[in-house]
């Protein structure tokens, strides 16, 4: 059996009466971001300046932000949106958070107002930022920009992308009944985006809403069958509505697939609150 089979069966069989929860559940959370990924945009080829400052902060960001530095200086308006994105993406590299959301927030003001796609990527940019530093107010104020720009340029898988992390955000706000709203858009939106149903169902079963919930990591299971993260939500899922067995299930294929990471000790941390199988009954 493949791994990516076995890690769909727990999923695939989870329907069943309610139960109770051993553990804390997960909480929704931020992913903090990749720094080599970015918004559903084109990028400049790399024979560009701006693609070779874009393509030298993947591999070496401390040189990209220096060269970034150099060529931002003297410059304003429209000349000066490439730089300062250019310094956003390394300093994204470098874990460096809150400056990277400056520089994107920069690079947006910088960009032409008729330049819709841009602005909604590069305020995106600087709203992910602004989540993976902490600070869920100013990554909303950055991400409901992006997302009407976005919207304005008829982007629409990256209007999903934006209202994902607008989701994020809204949940570390408190604001839960607008970022379920959030999520049913990135879901219309980006439908094959794993996210968007994981963060569903986490959210739904938050609330309350198991069979929502289960509906919605099945889908997230089917897009990105081999992920800890759904993994481990779908076992939450699975204890909450009295089905142990497919819990453990899932927890153990979260082990399998991603031995010794600190999805893996979650899931054992789980399993060991869980408890031992049943012993089979007898005849």
């Amino acid at each position: 059996m493949s791994l990516a089979l076995a890690l769909l069966l727990p999923f695939a069989g989870q329907v069943g009466p309610g139960g109770a929860l051993p553990q804390a559940p997960i909480e929704i959370h931020h992913r903090k971001p990749q720094p080599s990924q970015e918004p559903s945009l084109p990028m400049p080829q790399a024979q560009t300046r701006m693609g070779n400052c874009l393509a030298l902060a993947q591999s070496d960001p401390l040189a990209a932000l220096d060269i970034a530095d150099g060529w931002a200086k003297g410059l304003t308006g429209a000349a000066h949106a490439e730089p300062k994105h250019c310094q956003g993406v390394a300093l994204s590299r470098l874990g460096r958070w809150a400056e990277a959301e400056l520089a994107f927030r920069e690079a947006r003001d910088d960009t032409p107002v008729s330049d819709r796609a841009a602005r909604a990527a590069r305020g995106a940019m600087a709203g992910n930022a602004a989540l993976a530093a902490g600070s869920a107010d100013r990554a909303l104020a950055s991400l409901d920009i992006a997302h009407t720009d976005a919207l304005s340029a008829g982007l629409t898988q990256l209007t999903g992308e934006i209202s994902i992390d607008r989701a994020r955000a809204l949940v570390g706000l408190g604001r839960l009944d607008e970022a379920g709203i959030a999520l049913a858009e990135a879901r219309a939106n980006a439908p094959d985006n794993p996210q968007a149903w994981l963060l569903s169902a986490t959210l739904a079963r938050r609330q309350g809403k198991l069979e929502e919930a289960q509906a919605e990591i099945e889908v997230a299971a089917r897009l990105l069958p081999v992920d800890p993260e759904i993994g481990l939500e779908a076992g939450v899922i699975a204890v909450l509505s009295g089905r142990d067995e497919a819990a453990r299930l899932s927890w153990e294929s979260v082990i399998a697939a991603a031995p010794g990471s600190d999805a893996a000790k979650t899931a054992k941390s789980y399993l060991d609150q869980l408890g031992p199988p049943p012993p089979p009954s007898g005849k």
